[in-house]
């Protein structure tokens, strides 16, 4: 189950304050993320937040993605423990997405940037997108690399959304590209005033403290997944020593990303309710 925004954008600020869902929640999925599949479903576009089913008394994990054009034999994924419990409280969530660059906040701290260049190409999001919000039974692979499944006695898994906030250019998704690129002149300009795609030292810095402390798997590591680099892969030796050719952590302990097996999930199975929401509304979602 989920919800859906009622307009599509192109370019903008997503962002919602999430509580996920407390005790075993093994297998199953929360994804807060921008999409058009329904629109455009072999050259989707897609921007993804998803919390990654947890077993009682362990750290959550969340992961992060990217894909442009239908691009989804190359996954970007990124993994990181949540320095704090998700359960308890409410926690800011947000994804900037820039004709320049893409920002994945957490509680205001960048914790990703992509930036757009040649090299990345038709990778890049580049056609209008929907907010989503879904959870799901992701039991082959979420926890684990598969090996905890849902377990439904600890049903129902409610996930709560409030603050929700969109700040971006509404536009037909069939409108020519030059077209739309026009009629979101304002719209752009507006969301560059907000300062959130310039990163100053002190938001890179931020960044790079998390990744150092937090961050479990990069794709720009995983060297049997992907024996040939990303040509946009920021490799920082620093951070690589750290890493297996797994892409996971090298040492277990509070940093370990071992739990997830190697294993990346395939796109096609995700459930997705379409159930057009206010943005300024405060929503549920339960399974």
């Amino acid at each position: 189950s989920g919800f859906i925004s009622s307009d599509m954008y192109l370019h903008g600020f997503f962002s919602a304050s999430i509580k996920l869902p407390s005790d075993y929640t093994a297998g199953i999925v929360v994804a807060f993320y921008t999409s058009n599949g329904d629109v455009f479903e072999k050259t989707h576009d897609e921007l993804d937040f998803e919390f990654l089913g947890n077993i009682r008394g362990k750290e959550w994990r969340v992961q992060t993605n990217m894909y442009g054009n239908g691009s989804t034999s190359r996954g970007r994924e990124e993994r990181y423990l949540l320095p704090f419990d998700p359960t308890a409280d409410f926690h800011l969530y947000s994804i900037l997405w820039t004709a320049q660059n893409i920002i994945f906040y957490i509680d205001d701290i960048p914790i990703r940037e992509v930036r757009r260049s040649e090299v990345v190409g038709g990778d890049y999001p580049s056609k209008p997108m929907s907010l989503y919000a879904t959870i799901w039974d992701a039991s082959n692979w979420a926890t684990a690399g598969g090996r905890y499944k849902v377990n439904y006695k600890y049903g129902p898994f409610v996930s709560e959304f409030s603050d929700l906030a969109l700040l971006g250019c509404r536009v037909d998704p069939l409108q020519a590209p030059p077209s739309t690129s026009r009629n979101c002149t304002a719209s752009d300009a507006e969301l560059a005033a907000t300062g959130l795609a310039v990163m100053t030292p002190e938001r890179r810095r931020a960044m790079r403290q998390f990744r150092e402390r937090y961050m479990t798997y990069s794709f720009c590591y995983d060297t049997l997944r992907y024996p040939e680099t990303f040509s946009d892969c920021d490799i920082v030796e620093s951070e690589k020593s750290r890493f297996k050719e797994t892409g996971h952590l090298r040492f277990s302990g509070s940093g370990s990303g071992s739990s997830s097996g190697g294993r990346h999930r395939r796109r096609y199975g995700r459930r997705r309710a379409r159930v057009p929401v206010a943005a300024d509304a405060e929503k549920q979602a339960a399974m």
